[in-house]
């Protein structure tokens, strides 16, 4: 299966959240929600409208081959051997890590991130009554390294029941490696703290890094693991909101089930199973395909920002989703923002949706066309050059 990636489609009239003009003017390049512009791959197009053709769409039956297809994919792609009987649905993976924080914690009880963070898992844990300890990473020659000291004072305090562990890590691009994964795998057995393993981002992984899943590390890992994945962004299926949760303790991911169940979550979408089961079936050449892609996308970012005063780019281990360090140009925030908005008419995500660690910070979605990615560096290249060439 071969696909073009530097295919250009309009997205402005088919529901696209990201290219919505009622948030950007039609002149402004949108980079900030992380949904890729591309075609998702043929075969899962196909079958959605073979299902499409049937006519009927009543309530589907829990899907044995949606848990198949995701213990497949873990096994050939990433080299963990999980039962089909261990995966669950879940209507998205912030939906089902909110049902799992509901069944792992009470309100009051302190759940810890590694910050930057993702933003919704910020904001569901304060929706929810409970109390956020930001372990915040260390910038290190322009790569975040984990605080370990500061994670195992915040996993040992008494109320601190939950670990939220973003990897590939979002926003910040990191690829947590094997001894790192480790070192927090052994705070969390010392400590007794469950974890939450957000992995929605394990395909796009560049050379020189792997993918680990977290509960692969070691039985007793893997018994106060929860595991979300989901097709979306590898294959662009946002829309169709479907997910998948694994835990091989199957006490956790009972009362999890029961959580979901309790909360009308459920019924599966029937074309969201049907994407979900195509692609991890027969598209890996597309996943493949995709990061070879985004890695010259990198490489294209990195030698148009280089050059640039003010501005820093550090390669992302994994992810598409590009965190520029701009504290050298001496903005605030909100100037910052407005900055890339109205100077350089690029729609980017402000650095403090992730937390205060992101101030300075601004980032940018390369799931795009080279096209695309080449005229908003050329933008970028214009804007400053008008207004930092002395900087």
């Amino acid at each position: 299966m071969e696909h073009s990636f530097d295919e250009v489609f309009a997205r402005t009239d088919i529901d696209s959240k990201k290219w919505s003009p009622e948030l950007y003017p039609p002149d402004v390049i949108p980079m900030w929600i992380a949904d890729t512009d591309f075609k998702s791959p043929q075969p899962v197009i196909d079958a959605i409208l073979r299902r499409a053709q049937a006519g009927i769409f009543g309530y589907p039956v829990s899907s044995r081959r949606l848990r198949a297809a995701a213990a497949g994919w873990m096994g050939s792609r990433f080299g963990w051997t999980v039962s089909p009987e261990c995966v669950e649905f879940s209507p998205g993976v912030v939906a089902g890590v909110t049902a799992a924080v509901r069944t792992l914690t009470h309100p009051g009880d302190q759940i810890v991130i590694q910050t930057p963070c993702y933003t919704p898992f910020t904001r569901m844990a304060y929706t929810n009554g409970r109390n956020l300890l930001r372990n915040a990473m260390k910038l290190i020659n322009g790569r975040y390294e984990i605080d370990f000291p500061d994670l195992e004072e915040k996993l040992r305090q008494p109320r601190t029941r939950l670990l939220i562990l973003c990897n590939p890590q979002n926003p910040s691009g990191r690829v947590f490696t094997r001894e790192e994964l480790e070192q927090i795998g052994q705070l969390c057995i010392r400590h007794q703290v469950y974890v939450i393993s957000d992995e929605i981002h394990c395909d796009f992984v560049y050379h020189g890094h792997r993918h680990i899943p977290f509960a692969s590390l070691s039985p007793e890992l893997s018994q106060r693991t929860i595991t979300f994945i989901n097709p979306s962004k590898t294959f662009n299926l946002a829309g169709l909101h479907t997910a998948a949760f694994f835990t091989e303790n199957p006490t956790l991911q009972s009362l999890v089930h029961e959580t979901m169940v309790s909360q009308k979550m459920v019924s599966e979408n029937i074309f969201g199973t049907v994407a979900f089961c195509t692609a991890y079936e027969q598209c890996a050449s597309y996943a493949d395909a995709i990061a070879a892609y985004l890695e010259q996308n990198i490489q294209l970012v990195r030698q148009a920002v280089d050059p640039l005063p003010g501005i820093r780019f550090t390669p992302p281990e994994g992810t598409y989703l590009f965190w520029l360090d701009c504290r050298e140009l001496g903005l605030t925030q909100p100037e910052l923002t407005a900055f890339f908005l109205e100077e350089a008419r690029l729609g980017l995500s402000s650095g403090t949706e992730y937390g205060p660690e992101g101030e300075g910070f601004m980032r940018l979605n390369g799931a795009c066309t080279r096209a695309t990615l080449q005229e908003a560096m050329e933008r970028l290249t214009r804007a400053v050059s008008r207004r930092f060439a002395h900087v």
